[in-house]
């Protein structure tokens, strides 16, 4: 047996046989490689049978001299095809009998047997009647149909193998004397330090510990823009490491990896079926009752009105030819196959085919604040200097007294002074003020041998207790908390200094995502347990209107907001990062995960958006919409061939037309018939699934 022989009973499961089998792993390299050789061989013993067929000399006007055996070649030639080329059909055919869910593969085996030992009796009964290069046709067709899928298929999938490509062998170790050692990934720990050469692959997800330098995560996230990377910075498996040398701790390995979880989403939607498919699936069972009720009915209606001849089960024969749902087989597995292959190659992750099929039907986005619309950590947004000093100078005390703060707040203040290279100052005598702020003695770059400067940053309460004066920065104050900004003061010499204003920073595509729903008829709502004030600024700035925006509600709140919309017949999409938002993400129709977020969120949500960027909900209810609206044509073409050529293969317009079908014009409208489906679903691998600012609402 050749490669994909061992089991050719599983693969059925995604051609639109009856049922029962989809929770198989189906092998489509090794059915490809078997189809693709099989075709190929019983293509060129079709040839003898061609030539030597007494129908085609006659139609196209030419003899070929008589020899001894001469006459044996053609049913010779085509019994060696139905062997090796149709004998697989029959042996996938027996599932199906033996679960009594007929399919196509029922269909198939039946109008090859019945083509086979119609055209043996006719080398007895009319030598002339036999029609054994309809036969070889057929098969060959068949072959080729599969191949074709098989092949698609194949390449549709591959976004699993290409992720899988992207992990290294291999890893630099480093040892406790600093030396380094080459090891297997596998052999990596949890804590293990290993070096990053510039543009090597990251061998497992972790931190960065030295070093900073651009991060290529392309192949993960869809962003082609690489991404910059410090110290404290998390870094993924598989992305690829830019000019810069890092030292990384390891934080997770082998099947913790977030590439492994990818890997895994990727592999259970393409295991998983859509409604349609399942559908398609039942359809094509009930196509084999249609198509032998119908062949019963053609062989009754003819031996009465002519009386039985070969010709009746010449009829037969292509009645069950034409009844033949390859193209039903293709029309759903195969688009859904290359859409959610399509989609992984562009950040967004199918957890379930379902998924992907329900998406269209969303009209309301409700999306997270933290994490979600915003990135999810505190940044300094504007600073505001006291008559006698300056932003650049307070973003330099301040980043240079907040070295040794471990605050959110104190870190938003450091990365502030690290993009502008500033906070590089000596500090002595650093304290942490629990729940309040800090403060430390600052050296001066300007006079070095002038005393340090007494510096404290924290609240209005600590500056109070400090004897500071924040009369001049009351407004200002007062003015961030309106926006829902924090602020924290900051003194020098025991004088009112300035305001440094920090906000969690929007992201820079929220407002993008919110207009591309918008243009799609979406509406776009927030939810969040932060205060109103912070809410609505949030959502002026994205674009989302005040009656859209739910304020101070604690985690089951949200998922008793989306099912208070769901009752009035919303069909709602919750967006979310944390792990409170977890209930939501699996009330909601549609439960959309920001991939930079918490593992819960993302095993309770059906779709997950790798880089974090919210257009992609847009792309996604697009490309779900694409999606379905190709699934529709290619059922369309499915069973619109069979609606209408079934009827005339049985012989309806004979008595007013004299119109028939033949065997051979059957296997024909049955090839023409996949070859639409295979080309409009290729047409689905030219969408655009890449986030943009405004996205074209007739996508």
């Amino acid at each position: 047996m050749e490669h994909g022989d061992h089991a050719p009973a599983q693969s059925h499961g995604d051609h639109g046989g009856g049922g029962g089998h989809e929770g198989h792993t189906v092998d489509h390299t090794g059915h490809e490689v078997m189809f693709r050789r099989r075709f190929w061989v019983s293509l060129a013993l079709s040839i003898p049978v061609l030539i030597f067929s007494p129908t085609l000399q006659s139609w196209f006007g030419f003899s070929l001299p008589a020899f001894t055996g001469s006459q044996w070649i053609t049913p010779v030639f085509s019994l060696v095809v139905f062997a090796y080329g149709g004998v697989p059909f029959l042996r996938m055919a027996v599932p199906e009998i033996r679960e009594r869910t007929p399919g196509m593969m029922t269909l198939i085996s039946l109008a090859i047997t019945v083509a086979l030992v119609y055209s043996l009796a006719a080398l007895v009964i009319d030598p002339q009647g036999g029609f054994f290069w309809e036969l070889v046709l057929l098969i060959d067709v068949m072959l080729l149909g599969h191949w074709l899928e098989m092949r698609s298929v194949r390449q549709a999938s591959g976004a699993l193998n290409e992720l899988a490509k992207l992990m290294p062998d291999t890893a630099e170790r480093v040892q406790d004397d600093g030396s380094v050692q080459e090891v297997g990934v596998g052999e990596l720990a949890a804590g293990d330090i290993v070096l990053v050469r510039p543009g090597a692959s990251v061998p497992t997800d972790g931190e960065i510990v030295e070093g900073s330098s651009s991060v290529n995560e392309s192949m993960i996230t869809g962003e082609s823009k690489p991404v910059d990377k410090a110290p404290d910075s998390k870094v993924i498996a598989g992305t690829v490491n830019g000019d810069g040398s890092l030292r990384v701790r390891v934080t997770a390995t082998g099947d913790e990896t977030a590439l492994a979880g990818i890997m895994r989403l990727v592999d259970q939607a393409q295991k998983s079926k859509s409604k349609t498919q399942l559908l398609a699936d039942r359809a094509a069972g009930w196509l084999f009752y249609i198509a032998v009720a119908a062949a019963i009915l053609t062989a009754i209606a003819w031996t009465i009105g002519a009386g039985f001849s070969v010709d009746v089960i010449s009829r037969v024969a292509t009645v069950l030819v034409i009844a033949c749902p390859h193209a039903l087989g293709l029309a759903v597995p195969l688009v859904v196959a290359i859409s959610t292959s399509l989609a992984a190659r562009n950040g967004i992750l199918v957890r379930d085919r379902r998924a992907l099929e329900e998406a269209r039907l969303i009209d309301t986005v409700i999306f997270d604040k933290t994490g979600t619309l915003t990135l999810g950590r505190p940044s300094v947004s504007s600073i505001v200097a006291a008559d006698g000093f300056d932003e650049h100078e307070l973003l330099d005390l301040g980043a240079s007294l907040e070295k040794g703060s471990e605050h959110p707040i104190g870190a938003a203040v450091l990365l502030a002074g690290r993009e502008r290279e500033l906070g590089f100052r000596p500090v002595a005598g650093f304290e942490a003020l629990a729940g309040h702020g800090v403060e430390g003695r600052v050296g001066r770059t300007d006079d070095p041998g002038a005393p340090a400067r007494a510096v404290v940053i924290g609240t209005a309460r600590l500056m109070a207790e400090r004897g500071v004066d924040l009369g001049p920065l009351a407004a200002a104050q007062a003015a961030a908390e309106a926006d829902g900004r924090s602020a924290v003061f900051i003194a020098v010499d025991d004088r009112a200094a300035g305001l440094i204003v920090v906000a969690d920073r929007i992201r820079p595509e929220a407002a993008g995502a919110v207009r591309a729903l918008a243009a799609r008829g979406i509406q776009a709502w927030l939810v969040t347990g932060d205060g109103r004030a912070t809410a609505e600024a949030v959502a002026a700035q994205v674009g989302i209107p005040v009656d859209r925006v739910l304020a101070e509600v604690l985690p089951g709140g949200k998922a008793d907001a989306i099912e208070a919309l769901q009752a009035a017949g919303r069909r709602v999409a919750m967006v979310g990062d944390g792990i409170n938002d977890a209930p939501a993400l699996a009330q909601a129709d549609l439960g959309v995960a920001i991939g930079t977020g918490a593992d819960v969120a993302i095993e309770a949500s059906d779709i997950t958006l790798v880089g974090g960027d919210p257009r992609l909900v847009a792309s996604s209810i697009a490309l779900s919409r694409r999606t379905m609206r190709v699934i529709h044509q290619n059922l369309f073409w499915a069973f619109g061939y069979n609606v209408l050529l079934i009827p005339i293969a049985m012989g309806v317009l004979y008595p007013a037309f004299g119109i028939t079908l033949n065997p051979a014009m059957a296997a024909g409208a049955m090839a023409l018939s996949s070859v639409s489906v295979v080309l409009n679903s290729l047409r689905l691998r030219g969408f655009d699934a890449r986030p943009v600012g405004a996205l074209d609402p007739a996508a």
